[in-house]
This record gives structure tokens, C-alpha cells and sequence, in this order.
């Protein structure tokens, strides 16, 4: 993915904006060693590590880590494909937002490497889009390549169900302590054209694949049609619909962090586990 990552920071800050609430839940302890995975340009890991925890922010686009190190200087960032990065040392744990639905390769890949970078008990917490997330604005764009005569474009994103990414889950070796499925619809910190603009930012391999003389009336297409939906007096909202999720690492699973007769860690969770809760979908 090539991001645009001056206007992912200005236009679209939102998506970074809205990660308080798994901060909270993540609640990172002073000397913990956590990972921010898919970190972008490192905003979610530098809360991380205003509470004291030492964080490493590890994310596949080059540019992304290059302005992560530029703008947070005293933290330590890596480029890495989360299906298959690996650590020297268990972390206690890994954390991730807006990030696990761009891992579309192999879902269950990325779940085994949380699982083999955190030691036994440690927490894997994140939150992402699920089923219905932007369904309005991805009905536009597919609605709009047809009425251009376009293929259907390809998709670069993965919005589970909570029940399959809880299966996925647990047969990766976690235990699931809280999963919540809602909607959020967000408005856009927005240029001109809203969804035409998310599509720029979100969706540019797809519209790298469009005849180039026909991509602006494609993308004003797809304002129009996303607009009875999207469009309020305030400005654009996505329709998003998010999957959060905090699951720890099975104490008595297997994995390439345990030696055989090693000792296996307590499971614990800063402030005691949070209640299992999931939402109706």
C-alpha cells in the first residue's frame, strides 16, 4: 500500500484520533514491553509510551516508519510485514488500531505471529473494521466502476464477523476476554469531496487500475452516489463499524517462546481482566 501519509495525518487524522478508548483498555504498565503493530506514523505508540511502557512500532510502509521516526524521535520503530515478523524477546504485549483489516493476505498468519511474539498470559488487544465497515462508501465506488464499465475493483481490506475473528482467535491460541462489535459513524475531518477523497487515500491501487481520463468523473460519481447516505449539513461521515478485542495468550499453549520445562507466566491483566461482552451484530 502506498500511502499518501502527509493527508493520512491532516484530512484523515481521525482514523489515529479515535484510539482512547483501547488505550484505555490495552492499559499499559510502566516496564512493559508492547508492540504497536501496523503503527502508521506512530501517534497510538507514543500514547503507549506516555504511560511508561517501551514500545516498538512496527508497520510494512517504509514511509510510514520513516515519519513515525521523524515525528517521535525518542521511540523505537521497525518496517516488518506482521504476517510474518518475528522479535529476539517475548513481549507482554501486542496492540493494534485501524490496522488488522489491511492485513488481508493471511489473517491467521498474523494472529500466529502476535501469538509467537508475546510470552505465555500476554495480551493481544486491537481494534478494527468488521462486517459492514464503509459499507455505503464501498456500495458507491463498486456502483460507480459499473457505471463506467469498469471491472469490479478489488478490495483491499478484510471486515470479519466477531464470531469468525473469534474462532480465528482461539484457534490461534488465545483466549478471548472481551469482543465488541458497534458502529461508529465518524465524520471526516474533510477536503471538498469527502468520499471521493477517502476513496484517493484508501482505495489508490484500485484507482490506479482506472483509465486516467475518466477517474475524476468517476470519483464525482461516487460523491453523488454516496451523498443520500453520507453527506450531512456538518460535513461527510464513514460509516464505519468497528471489532474490538482484548485476548491473552493461552498460559499452556504451544508456541516457539517456550522452551520445554521452562516456567509458564501467570496470566494477568493490569487492573484485572476486563468482562467478556459481545454485541448483538
Amino acid at each position: 500500500m502506498n500511502w499518501a501519509v502527509a493527508t493520512y495525518d491532516s484530512a484523515f487524522g481521525y482514523v489515529s484520533a479515535h484510539g482512547a478508548p483501547l488505550i484505555d483498555l490495552l492499559d499499559p504498565q510502566q516496564g512493559e514491553r508492547v508492540i504497536d503493530l501496523g503503527c502508521g506514523t506512530g501517534t497510538f505508540s507514543a500514547e503507549i509510551a506516555a504511560r511508561g511502557a517501551t514500545v516498538l512500532g512496527i508497520d510494512g510502509s517504509r514511509e510510514m516508519i520513516a515519519q513515525a521516526a521523524s515525528i517521535h524521535p525518542s521511540l523505537s520503530f521497525a518496517v516488518g510485514d506482521a504476517h510474518d515478523f518475528t522479535v529476539a524477546e517475548p513481549y507482554d504485549a501486542v496492540a493494534s488500531n485501524a490496522a488488522l483489516h489491511w492485513m488481508t493476505r493471511d489473517p491467521d498468519a498474523v494472529i500466529a505471529q502476535a501469538h509467537a511474539a508475546l510470552r505465555p498470559g500476554g495480551r493481544f488487544i486491537a481494534e478494527m473494521g468488521g462486517a459492514g465497515n464503509c459499507a455505503e462508501l464501498i456500495t458507491a465506488m463498486q456502483t460507480a466502476w459499473r457505471v463506467f464499465g469498469l471491472a469490479e475493483p478489488e478490495l483491499p481490506w478484510y471486515f470479519p464477523t466477531p464470531a469468525e475473528y473469534a474462532t480465528r482467535l482461539e484457534e490461534g491460541g488465545f483466549t478471548v476476554r472481551l469482543l465488541e462489535f458497534f458502529d461508529r459513524p465518524t465524520r471526516m475531518s474533510e477536503g471538498p469531496n469527502g468520499a471521493a477523497d477517502w476513496v484517493r487515500l484508501f482505495a489508490p491501487e484500485a484507482l490506479a487500475d482506472v483509465p486516467p481520463e475518466i477517474a475524476e468523473p468517476l470519483l464525482d460519481r461516487i460523491n453523488v452516489l454516496a451523498a443520500p447516505a453520507l453527506r450531512r449539513e456538518s460535513g461527510w461521515v464513514a460509516d464505519y463499524v468497528r471489532l474490538r478485542f482484548a485476548a491473552i495468550r493461552k498460559p499452556n499453549g504451544s508456541g516457539p517462546l517456550l522452551e520445554p520445562g521452562s516456567a509458564v507466566a501467570e496470566t494477568s491483566w493490569p487492573g484485572g481482566a476486563p468482562t467478556a461482552a459481545l454485541d448483538p451484530i
